[in-house]
């Protein structure tokens, strides 16, 4: 089961607005993909929430590009930034990246955000979203959102 972000949104406010603040707070973010082999490929990449999708922008025929027409399945990891402090914890998103051919979405796309062209474009469908953080110096707290299900929130000393 799958959602994109305004489902997600819509599920967890709360969640997915610190989601947001996490990735906006800095440019460049990580992006795992799967090589034709299989093994895991990391990518530095920057990232759009609009009008309720998260986008993944590619500069033409880049590897993960060509590893997400592969295998749509990714890993996204907002960067952490300097330091140990983390503020708003670590996020993560999962899910498959569908490329974007319609010529009036990409239009729409280049707009909002005058990315170089040429570029792939890729909407997501999440399957997870985990936020990890530390409470009162004594808890780790992890929340986990999967479609469907409820948010799960564990907390270790």
């Amino acid at each position: 089961m799958t959602a994109n972000w305004a489902a997600f949104a819509t599920a967890e406010p709360d969640l997915a607005d610190t989601v947001e603040k996490r990735f906006g707070a800095y440019t460049h973010h990580v992006l795992a993909t799967l090589r034709k082999d299989g093994s895991p490929r990391t990518s530095g990449l920057e990232v759009r929430f609009l009008n309720g999708e998260l986008w993944l922008g590619m500069m033409p025929d880049s590897l993960k590009a060509l590893d997400l027409r592969r295998d749509p399945r990714f890993a996204l990891q907002a960067n952490s930034g300097e330091g140990t402090g983390m503020g708003g914890g670590d996020v993560r998103i999962s899910g498959r990246a569908i490329e974007v051919e319609d010529a009036e979405t990409k239009a729409g796309y280049v707009e909002e955000v005058e990315p170089p062209e040429p570029f792939h474009l890729f909407r997501t469908e999440l399957t997870e979203v985990v936020r990890t953080y530390v409470e009162d110096d004594t808890y780790l707290v992890v929340q986990v959102w999967t479609p469907g299900e409820p948010l799960r929130t564990i907390k270790r000393t």
